[in-house]
């Protein structure tokens, strides 16, 4: 079975479900600010969904001097973690249901 780590400043924690991963993520990690527009959104996958479903990729690039190889890795990501992830049980364990 595949083990998903944070990659959030160096954190490297691992977990067997990438649902766990998203709950770490989006709970044990300081929120940040979209750079584009001044969201403040969970840091990891939900800040990259925010970043690819509300910008256009111009806009990251250019907010957050990012290259090509950034924003495909970012798109890679994301696309991995929607392909294997629960997001509706992501937002109940985040929303305490």
């Amino acid at each position: 079975m595949a083990r998903w780590e944070c990659a959030i400043d160096g954190d490297g924690a691992t977990f067997d479900r990438v649902e766990d991963l998203i709950v770490h993520q989006a709970t044990e990690h300081d929120r940040i600010e979209c750079k584009v527009c001044g969201a403040v959104v969970p840091d990891g996958y939900f800040a990259i969904r925010h970043a690819f479903d509300e910008h256009s990729r111009a806009e990251y690039v250019r907010a957050y001097d990012a290259s090509a190889a950034d924003v495909r890795r970012r798109e890679n990501v994301k696309e991995d973690i929607e392909d294997a992830a629960d997001i509706r049980e992501v937002v109940d364990r985040i929303e305490g249901k």
